[in-house]
């Protein structure tokens, strides 16, 4: 199956690991990976901060882009994927714009969702020794309802055990600019959100946005916690 992948601003700067995993494990899936040259930031920063006017520039750039062929788009991170499957929306005053948002909308995955619900594929043959706590992230869980893709996966990761904790589905507190318009409420939710999964003693924390891996991580880091923080990729490429 031919695959289009869009690599996210932070898996193309900060997480470049998370994106070599994403492509290597479509790959051994059978999957031929195709990288549309002119794909660049989803917006979703300006759209989460209500700068709705300064990011339909960029969407429109971005549908053209994800527009050179009819195969599937896949994403390793849920705020993105959000992002492009809300265009249509923010695009409904140019009604040709809009449609042309919806038909890239249609064919935009998740990549978990892609792997279960299109491949039909549970288990990769990952292996990762150890105990894990997995944060699903508010775009991937609350706005996409996606919950049971990333958890199928990984509880078919040979020797990996994964510890429920408190308050497991709620927000860490990034929130893109959230985090920054207002930091004290986001930093006290991500100490209590740290705070509940140190309860557990996990072994690595996991998740399917880098975003929220690096506002957690971050926060375990400061605290100096013996956590590995580790993108659903990753852990599906362990062997």
């Amino acid at each position: 199956m031919n695959v289009n992948f869009f690599v996210t601003c932070i898996g193309d700067a900060l997480k470049s690991r998370m994106a070599r995993d994403s492509v290597l494990l479509l790959e051994q899936l059978g999957c031929n990976v195709n990288f549309p040259e002119k794909q660049g930031c989803c917006g979703q920063p300006a759209i989460n901060g209500g700068y709705i006017e300064d990011a339909i520039p960029g969407m429109k750039t971005l549908i053209a882009a994800l527009e050179e062929n009819d195969d599937p788009i896949i994403s390793p991170a849920g705020s993105c994927t959000y992002a492009i499957k809300s265009y249509a929306e923010w695009l409904a005053g140019e009604p040709e714009w809009a449609k042309r948002a919806q038909r890239v909308a249609d064919r935009m995955f998740d990549l978990t969702t892609f792997i279960v619900k299109e491949l039909g594929v549970t288990s990769v043959g990952a292996r990762l020794p150890g105990k894990a706590v997995y944060h699903p992230s508010c775009s991937l869980f609350r706005k996409m309802g996606v919950k049971d893709e990333p958890l199928t996966l990984l509880n078919h990761v040979e020797g990996l055990e994964l510890l429920p904790f408190d308050a497991q589905e709620t927000c860490c507190g990034f929130g893109g600019t959230f985090s920054v318009k207002m930091a004290a409420i986001s930093g006290e939710m991500v100490k209590e959100k740290v705070s509940h999964m140190m309860e557990v003693q996990p072994d690595y924390l996991i998740g399917a946005d880098v975003s929220c891996l690096i506002n957690i991580g971050g926060r375990m880091q400061r605290e100096g916690q013996p956590v590995k923080v580790m993108h659903i990729a990753e852990v599906l490429m362990s062997r």
